[in-house]
């Protein structure tokens, strides 16, 4: 776990960062344009080189050493964010060029996660996979506390150049951690041996060793769901906010809400998720659902503040679950290719919600939401009427359809039964049979 915890140090550094910039350049754009259509370009452009290269990186990450990867995605995200820093010092800070500056860091990004959770699988023992996937989430957590905080002071005190040179450094550091240590190499199994080709055939056979396997198959598909559903709610935060508040406040009230997911990060590590993973997640799906539609219904930044603090808390669990899952159920010299696929459905259908957003809530869910709006005398009743109620209508039934989506997956049977139907893969240095050490107890 040592060299885990290392590579993990880096990365929550490196998260900080990209937290920080992501925030800031959200209100930046926001502030500028006045737009949440031009909010959503940002986040497409940034998002959609990372969906298409996604499924080749996995495959690229199963054949190179994955510390190798991992510096490649930290260093070449790190060019992205200097392309910024430069913008900013010519004065060159537009739409267009921050929409390309994205692009480059998402391009390397694509690297990042396959590499980081193929190497979890040669790092840390099976025991262990439901605590290290929660310590994973601490970072991703601190870095949602963390990120905010810090924009809202330098963006209060100085700029967003600042923002941008403090991203770079962090990127070092990441790098900097990834360069004192090694990963062992994964030992070769049938299925990798089976997979081995080209790029091109490599990339094939990750998606048929899930499409073979419809327990894992069907937990991709749920998890795609809920991603869609939730990228229509990532460009509408800010605009809600700001409807209810400063960017100071916003700011504060991000990371308060961020505090949930950090609570829940230490929850998830030290508890290592429930026994019954799958019905873990069917529940937290649910209980995730409920909390960010329930953000919609009262105008006040103190409410949106509370129920954001409940999903968040929420979230740590139900990924850190599903990690454990994917790590117990997918061979070693396999899970870079895996990791990347899970990753590309889980992001393929966000462009078109990013598309979508803008029209949708600017001239279909805003002017209903007016206090002269079609919807302002009936569900304006309920969650008030007015500018940013029309965002929070579309919290409300984003939330529902979470809901609905999270407890239909637990009818379908592959699912339910993934646990008894799937066997755990034997880890590198487990004896095998009945005999090993790392025999888990079924869930009950």
């Amino acid at each position: 776990m040592r060299t885990f915890t290392i590579v993990w140090a880096g990365q929550l550094v490196s998260l900080v960062g990209t937290n920080l910039t992501a925030f800031a350049l959200g209100i930046f754009v926001f502030q500028q344009s006045g737009s949440v259509t031009q909010l959503a370009i940002v986040l497409l452009a940034s998002h959609l080189p990372q969906i298409i290269i996604t499924p080749f990186a996995g495959a690229l990450v199963d054949r190179w050493d994955r510390r190798k990867a991992m510096i490649l995605a930290d260093a070449g995200a790190g060019l992205g964010t200097l392309l910024l820093v430069a913008l900013y010092l010519t004065g060159s800070l537009a739409l267009w060029n921050i929409a390309i500056a994205v692009a480059i860091s998402g391009l390397f990004q694509a690297f990042q996660w396959p590499a980081y959770s193929a190497a979890m699988a040669v790092l840390v023992p099976k025991k262990q996979f439901g605590r290290a996937s929660g310590l994973v989430q601490l970072a991703e957590a601190l870095g949602e506390l963390g990120g905010p905080i810090l924009a809202g002071i330098v963006l209060a005190f100085s700029g967003i150049g600042l923002v941008f040179a403090i991203d770079v450094v962090t990127f070092f550091v990441a790098v900097a951690m990834l360069l004192i240590v090694r990963f062992p190499k994964p030992v070769k199994t049938e299925a990798g041996a089976e997979g081995a080709g080209s790029l091109w055939h490599e990339t094939k056979y990750g998606f048929k060793f899930l499409i073979a396997r419809h327990g894992l198959l069907a937990l991709l598909l749920v998890f795609a769901v809920i991603n869609f559903a939730f990228a229509f709610m990532e460009p509408l935060f800010i605009p809600l906010g700001l409807s209810l508040t400063s960017e100071a406040g916003l700011g504060t009230a991000f990371s308060v809400a961020a505090s949930g997911m950090l609570i829940g990060s230490v929850v998830a590590s030290a508890w290592g998720g429930p026994k019954r993973r799958v019905l873990g997640l069917a529940v937290g799906g649910a209980l995730l659902g409920a909390a960010f539609a329930a953000i919609g219904l009262y105008p006040s930044i103190y409410w949106m503040t509370a129920t954001f603090f409940i999903g968040m808390f929420v979230v740590p669990t139900i990924n850190a679950t599903s990690q454990a899952l994917w790590l117990a159920k997918v061979e070693a010299d396999m899970q870079g290719r895996v990791s990347a696929i899970r990753r590309f459905a889980a992001q393929v259908a966000m462009p078109l919600a990013f598309v979508l957003v803008g029209p949708l809530s600017d001239h279909v869910f805003e002017p209903m939401m007016a206090d002269d709006g079609a919807l302002a005398g009936s569900v304006g009743s309920v969650i008030g009427s007015g500018p940013g109620r029309g965002y929070a209508l579309f919290f409300v039934v984003i939330g529902v359809s979470v809901m609905i989506a999270s407890l239909a997956a637990w009818m379908y049977p592959p699912l339910r039964h993934l646990e008894r139907d799937i066997p755990d893969v034997v880890q590198q240095g487990e004896p095998q049979g009945p005999e090993s050490p790392f025999t888990e107890e079924p869930g009950v």
